[in-house]
């Protein structure tokens, strides 16, 4: 989605970003950070897939949105991002799924990685 927000004229990264979380969560990247009590930047790395799930379809559906409607600028970009983000938090809602921010945090990649690697040592 990086490419597509570009084109859109996105300059301001952190701030796009934090709008598609805001919608679907409720709250910032680094105000999830804090309620989940993980490190910064780990939020993606410690998702499970109901989590990673609702993020990935939130990205997607950003991505297509903004190329399919041309949207431009900044603001629009973002106001985007949120508006989906917000949709998927409504469906969550509706079906009577787990907000994202109440699910539970999982083991770290890395950790999940490393013990991979030592049941093939086994």
């Amino acid at each position: 989605m990086a490419s597509t927000a570009k084109r859109a004229g996105v300059t301001k990264f952190g701030s796009f970003n934090d709008a598609g979380y805001l919608g679907l969560y409720g709250m910032k990247v680094r105000d999830i950070e804090e309620y989940k009590n993980i490190k910064k930047g780990e939020l993606l790395d410690r998702a499970g897939s109901e989590e990673l799930a609702a993020n990935l379809f939130r990205i997607t559906q950003t991505d297509a949105k903004i190329r399919k409607e041309n949207v431009q600028g900044q603001d629009e970009a973002s106001k985007t991002h949120f508006a989906v983000g917000s949709k998927v938090r409504q469906t969550i809602k509706d079906i009577g799924g787990t907000m994202p921010e109440r699910l539970p945090m999982e083991k770290h990649i890395k950790d999940v990685k490393k013990d991979l690697r030592k049941l093939k040592g086994k």
